[in-house]
């Protein structure tokens, strides 16, 4: 059995997320046939920004929900910040494919950035403990 079951279901399903982003840039590049950069397609820029901004964010929530649940975080936490995650890098995501820029955007990101600030504090709490002895 895994010693990170909660972390390892969420990388299973924000892994599957990025799959539909992935094809979606591709399919715009075949359409339009742009194989480098954006050439001015607005509709490719934003697919392009939804997959690199899903690809920016979500590997060092999940790296720092992994620190936080192999050093003790409580399951709820987890599962929330998990949530959080996953629902935040889905809201993001489809705003920015289907509209560009709403509100929904920054409540994406918000909910992105919550368990980012709560597992990354999490951890770096426990490594300082761990090292000096605390």
């Amino acid at each position: 059995m895994t010693p990170i079951p909660i972390t390892t279901l969420f990388i299973g399903m924000l892994a599957l997320i990025q799959i539909p982003l992935t094809v979606m840039v591709g399919c715009r590049r075949l359409k339009t046939d742009i194989h480098f950069l954006d050439g001015g397609d607005v509709i490719l820029l934003r697919r392009m920004r939804a997959h690199a901004n899903f690809t920016e964010t979500a590997p060092i929530v999940l790296i720092a929900m992994a620190s936080s649940e192999l050093s003790g975080l409580s399951p709820w936490l987890l599962w929330l910040g998990g949530a959080s995650l996953g629902v935040g890098r889905l809201v993001h995501a489809g705003t920015l494919v289907m509209l560009g820029w709403a509100t929904t955007r920054a409540l994406g990101m918000l909910l992105t950035f919550l368990p980012m600030l709560g597992f990354g504090a999490w951890s770096l709490v426990k490594a300082v403990g761990i090292v000096y002895g605390l």
